[in-house]
């Protein structure tokens, strides 16, 4: 009976809505045909004018079939002066329904509520949050397209992270984790390789990521770049096991600040940067040996031990053309996108579930990767390129 209920409230919801676009449309292309008609007449209706080249004698009505609906215009009759308009040729060109404005405008990062306050603003009819939600629906059809897309093109550099959101689950929120991957092709552009719900970011989760996507076209990985994560790392040699992994420094760092007193994290993060600098992976593991012996002479074991233990996994990106350097030594780039996506859901909340979460970032990933972030070069290749050359042409030799 529930969801008898439920399935004749949606259908009220879409009719409803259906009847709300369609007057909206209406209204809209009659208003437009009224104006057109003024700026022929050069006069508004009833008003004395020498400057009149017309007058207006009643309208006729005519069918149009518009992405809404069918919808009736009240076309303008006049005498002195032929009719032909414009706007409906015009309409044709440039029809986007009001239903694809609305998905847009979620899919864009606008918040529901602030799409209720601009359906209100341009049609003066307020749409409903539901209404929206019911909208979002239909793009998530195409956004699930674009997320299993094929991989057709070489990614030499490969950002792994998760990003944990809320969701409500058995009336309890809990934390659902999207694993997403970017990649930089041959020419150099990033591009968002694929996003997945990874419940938790555990082996499996990771190893079922890192399968959809060598099975979609991923492979010839050179670096994984990425946080340490045990699952994570476990998987890249079980799926990848020719491809390196480098260990972001940022992250890093965080970890040996965790047992350093607030005092002295500066000093310490001068130390570490010194070491990061370094013109080699000889160079700076050696200075790495010397900054672990002046934290222990700081009384600060821990941290000097954090450093023995994983400087290793910090300098990979060294085995890599030095121009590629500030590229892949951190995983800032897909920080910055997981900041984005954290801001565009702060306002959702905790979602139903899963699904919607990971329906939601993948939008507004594929918004982000449709601006100047996804056609902005982000390295040169050439430099990989010919280091790959010159280490074939050493190893023949």
């Amino acid at each position: 009976m529930s969801t008898k209920i439920i399935q004749l409230n949606e259908a009220a919801i879409k009719g409803e809505l259906k009847n709300l676009v369609k007057n909206s449309v209406e209204e809209t292309l009659n208003a437009l045909l009224d104006h057109e008609a003024d700026e022929l007449v050069n006069a508004d209706r009833y008003e004395c004018s020498n400057e009149r080249k017309g007058y207006r004698s009643g309208h006729y009505d005519r069918n149009f079939t518009t992405a809404a609906g069918d919808v009736t215009l009240h076309v303008p009759k006049l005498k002195g002066i032929p009719f032909e308009t414009a706007i409906i040729e015009r309409y044709r060109r440039r029809e986007t329904s009001i239903e694809e404005a609305l998905i847009e405008m979620y899919l864009a990062g606008v918040s529901v509520r602030r799409v209720e306050d601009i359906t209100e603003a341009l049609w003066g009819t307020r749409v409903s949050s539901g209404t929206v939600s019911i909208l979002n629906k239909k793009a998530y059809e195409h956004i699930e397209k674009w997320r299993c897309r094929p991989l057709t093109g070489r990614y030499a550099y490969v950002y792994v992270d998760g990003v944990y959101l809320k969701r409500s689950w058995g009336g309890e929120i809990q934390n659902v984790s999207v694993l997403v991957a970017i990649g930089v092709d041959q020419d150099g552009y990033r591009e968002i390789l694929g996003a997945a719900e990874g419940m938790k970011e555990d082996h499996e989760s990771w190893k079922n990521f890192l399968l959809w996507l060598k099975k979609r076209g991923l492979n010839d990985v050179k670096l994984f770049i990425g946080d340490k994560n045990y699952g994570m790392l476990e998987t890249i040699m079980e799926v990848y096991p020719k491809a390196k992994y480098q260990r972001c420094i940022v992250h890093f760092y965080r970890n040996i600040f965790s047992v350093v007193p607030r005092g002295k994290v500066r000093d310490v993060a001068m130390m570490l940067k010194a070491i990061h600098a370094q013109e080699s992976k000889e160079t700076a593991q050696e200075k790495a040996r010397q900054v672990a012996e002046k934290l222990i002479e700081m009384k600060l074991k821990a941290a000097a031990k954090k450093i023995i233990d994983g400087i290793d996994e910090t300098l990979t990106f060294m085995d890599f053309p030095s121009q590629h350097w500030t590229r892949i030594r951190t995983n800032n780039t897909l920080e910055r996108l997981n900041r984005e996506i954290k801001r565009r859901t702060k306002a959702i909340g905790a979602f139903p579930d899963g699904n919607s979460a990971l329906m939601l970032v993948c939008a507004r990933l594929r918004h982000v990767a449709c601006s100047d972030w996804g056609v902005k070069r982000y390295m040169n290749m050439k430099h990989l390129d010919d280091a790959e050359i010159n280490y074939a042409d050493v190893t023949v030799g």
